[in-house]
């Protein structure tokens, strides 16, 4: 009867377990579909997005990651990607970043291949609305095209006298070249709005830094008490002089006692 009871106690565990571990599962299924989600842009919507991942990986792997991802996105591996900056700091706590502006369906797959076999910390994401951006300049290279049209039709005409043409024609300059910053401002606008700036900050794990930390310490005892001892010695130096001097002082005062009690006494 133990038996059976202790059967049935196990595969009771055994079925929460089973369960707890497809709840982890489906957990990070939603998470994923979440995430994922996030990041794509109502259709209209004038959306610049931006992502910021902090990772923990054994510090001996991170360096191969920071390549790996920098790697992927040089050779389109999960769609149009620029790197735009990649460090990595060697020690006794390695660390390394990677940021990229990725095509939106690449944004995920390569937070997942930074992440592999490591842990996501925290993650941020966040979306500046470029709506009224990208309306100013629309109407800005809107009213340089006329202008200039205008002006070229004006420019045309035979009865201008020099100095208006001068006028015209330096005009006309000054509006191609507005035209061309607002062209410049165009496309960074899309630019941003078509691609995601994704930056990815990869970190040595908890433990590896408490070691590190703590092999730091002992490797600055050393330091440490040689700066301590000086800094005594020169505490010593500093008040020796002084010792010294209120020593002559107080002996002198107790030989003038002694005398002038002597001088008492012989004079009783």
């Amino acid at each position: 009867m133990k038996a059976l009871q202790g059967n049935i106690w196990m595969v009771g565990v055994a079925a929460l377990l089973v369960l707890g571990g497809c709840a982890k599962h489906e957990m990070a299924a939603d998470a994923g579909a979440v995430a994922a989600a996030a990041v794509e842009s109502p259709e209209g919507a004038f959306l610049a997005y931006e992502h910021t991942v902090q990772l923990q990986l054994p510090g001996e792997a991170i360096a191969a990651r920071v390549k790996a991802v920098a790697d992927a996105c040089q050779s389109a591996k999960f769609g149009d990607c620029s790197v735009l900056n990649v460090s990595q700091q060697a020690g006794d706590m390695p660390s390394g970043s990677v940021q990229v502006r990725i095509a939106p369906k690449g944004v995920e797959p390569i937070i997942a291949l930074a992440a592999d076999k490591g842990e996501v910390t925290t993650r941020n994401t966040q979306a500046e609305d470029l709506a009224q951006q990208v309306a100013d300049t629309r109407l800005m290279q809107a009213r340089l095209k006329n202008e200039h049209e205008r002006l070229l039709e004006y420019q045309q005409r035979r009865d201008l006298a020099v100095a208006d043409l001068l006028t015209i024609s330096q005009r006309m300059s000054e509006i191609e070249a507005g035209l061309e910053q607002a062209n410049r401002d165009a496309a960074q606008q899309h630019r941003r709005i078509d691609t995601q700036l994704v930056t990815i900050n990869i970190e040595s794990t908890s433990s590896q830094r408490s070691r590190s930390e703590i092999g730091r310490a002992f490797g600055d005892f050393g330091d440490i008490f040689t700066t301590s001892l000086a800094y005594l010695i020169r505490v010593a130096a500093g008040l020796l002089p002084v010792l010294i001097v209120g020593g002559l002082a107080l002996w002198g005062v107790r030989v003038w006692w002694r005398r002038r009690r002597r001088n008492k006494v012989g004079n009783a």
